[in-house]
């Protein structure tokens, strides 16, 4: 069953929110009618494609664009409260899309490109989408074929609108959203909307950790306060230009966006990642902050090849990961002339901490940040928290999603009925000393980086392959900040499986790519506790070469 939408935060959430500073009395659509009316050809994106070049859209060549496509959704029968899902690339089309969808005061569905058919369906059906928007092809995936095939799975889908090359059935982007004035026959102006903040507006899919993946349920004014946290936190204003090469379908594309917007900035976007590329956007586009997991920075630094460029409008590089390598403080020092900070957050609770300027120089190696403003932390144990012993990490305010819902149960979890409204982020921390935290580990044994992996779902599915036994997933060190997955398995064949084997198979069930464990170990058997739950720590330990099977198991 599709959810149900109209959830909406207890009136003690919407006056603590209002009285923090970070919840609005109206959304997305006056801030950007502010802009329009009052800096009309000042830079609201600076796009840069592998394939096309650059382009930069003014403020009111956005607003019109927003008014166009607007135009374009109602005649497809978008009406408030309804679902309009997006899938692109990192385009200009795509944010002005779903502001477009927000001017209609529809639930708008962000869905990162590495998302295959097999969780594209699941999320789709949950969410009851009428409207789909995608892209032919993209990094040689064929997504406009791939959401053909599953259509007929999905019963309240109408309309599958394609940017490139549609086909039968699919409604063309170019000629209908950009060719056709639908502005001037609807009622889409922005200068008549009246948004309500309150309302869930958007829906951002988290990759599940050991359990099914979640939809974390947002208003505007939850996006708002993720957005408010960061522009103080950078002192940010409207000659600043925030670069963030992850996903504008992801969360931390989104807070940027908004962030962005909410100041009178503008943003960067580039569609297609490389070191090279990343330079070039950073350099040309005048970047002041850029905010990305660690190898994005890596594949920076490497690109320069030992001759560091000129940037004098960069002020603060940002990087959210649970631990930032030593080296990198100082190359970011040395190599783009700008001050490393560290944050944290999550598709839940949006931008939550982060390191400041007035921190010690090499503070973001020991630290994940004081929390922004609107948002409390709470760390419970029933122990002294100390470095051995790590507090579990909860986290309330203006950020926190309004609801999470199980991608494949439905299981509705509304935040502020429980606990007074505190969220269990399932992270493990100790205070930094200097009002803030430092995450210790994850006690939902999550595996990843700048993505989460689903770990128990890709254990389910590894499980039907006829060649293992038992499997868990353990995560260990990429070198950059995060993670990649090890498959530990008990073979059930002779030969055992084998790695490529067992990704063919995941990728044949049509799993997502990052997904896929990186390396295989096997095991006669899989190291349990008394009461039979595999002990995963150990195991951790194990692939990592700190411990013995033999010893310990």
């Amino acid at each position: 069953m599709p959810v149900d939408f109209r959830i909406r935060p207890p009136e003690v959430a919407a006056r603590r929110g209002r009285a923090a500073g970070v919840w609005s009395d109206s959304g997305q659509i006056p801030e950007l009618r502010r802009w329009r009316d009052e800096t009309p050809d000042a830079p609201a994106i600076k796009a840069y494609r592998a394939d096309a070049g650059s382009a930069l859209i003014s403020y009111a060549e956005y607003a019109r664009h927003v008014e166009r496509f607007a135009g374009a959704l109602y005649e497809l029968g978008v009406r408030p409260g309804q679902v309009v899902a997006c899938q692109l690339p990192n385009w200009w089309q795509g944010q002005a899309l779903l502001l477009a969808a927000a001017r209609l005061e529809a639930v708008v569905a962000p869905i990162m490109t590495t998302i295959r058919p097999r969780e594209l369906e699941r999320m789709l059906h949950r969410l009851g989408a009428g409207v789909v928007v995608t892209v032919d092809e993209w990094a040689g995936f064929g997504h406009a074929a791939a959401l053909a095939e599953i259509a007929p799975g999905l019963p309240e889908l109408r309309h599958r609108v394609v940017i490139g090359q549609p086909s039968d059935g699919e409604i063309d982007f170019r000629s209908f959203f950009v060719g056709t004035p639908w502005e001037q026959r609807h009622p889409v102006a922005l200068d008549d909307a009246h948004e309500d903040p309150d309302r869930v507006a958007m829906v951002l899919f988290t990759s599940g950790t050991t359990g099914e993946p979640k939809g974390a349920l947002h208003s505007q004014n939850t996006m708002y306060a993720a957005a408010c946290g960061i522009i103080e936190a950078y002192d940010s204003g409207s000659g600043d230009v925030r670069f963030t090469p992850h996903a504008l379908m992801h969360v931390m594309g989104q807070i940027g966006a908004r962030a962005s917007l909410v100041s009178g900035g503008s943003m960067a976007l580039l569609d297609a990642w490389s070191g090279e590329r990343g330079m070039h956007a950073l350099a040309e586009s005048g970047a002041t902050s850029f905010s990305g997991a660690p190898t994005f920075v890596y594949d920076m630094i490497a690109a320069t090849g030992g001759a560091p460029p000129r940037l004098p409008a960069l002020r603060v590089m940002t990087c959210s990961a649970t631990t930032i390598p030593r080296t990198l403080v100082s190359q970011v020092s040395d190599v783009f002339g700008a001050r490393l900070l560290s944050g944290w957050g999550m598709t839940e609770v949006g931008a939550a901490t982060v390191t400041r300027v007035d921190d010690p120089v090499d503070w973001a190696m020991h630290s994940d940040g004081r929390p922004v403003r609107g948002v409390e932390l709470d760390l419970r144990s029933e122990a002294e928290i100390t470095r051995d012993r790590p507090a579990r990490l909860f986290v309330r305010g203006g950020s926190v999603c309004l609801a999470t819902v199980g991608r494949d149960s439905g299981a509705l979890h509304v935040i502020a009925n429980h606990d007074d409204g505190w969220y269990d982020t399932g992270d493990l921390a100790v205070p930094d000393g200097r009002g803030g935290i430092r995450l210790m580990g994850r006690a939902a044994d999550r595996i990843g980086g700048a993505f989460m992996i689903p770990v128990g779902d890709v254990e389910s599915e590894l499980l039907k392959n006829p060649g293992v036994a038992d499997v868990v997933l353990v995560g260990y060190p990429d070198g950059r900040g995060g993670e990649l997955a090890c498959a530990v398995v008990v073979p059930a064949t002779e030969p055992p499986v084998t790695l490529d084997e067992l990704r063919k198979y995941l990728t044949d069930e049509g799993m997502t790519e990052w997904y896929l464990p990186t390396q295989l170990e096997y095991v006669e058997r899989l190291p349990r506790n008394e009461n039979g739950k595999v002990r995963k720590e150990l195991l951790r330990r194990w692939v990592r070469g700190e411990a013995s099977l033999t010893a310990e198991g």
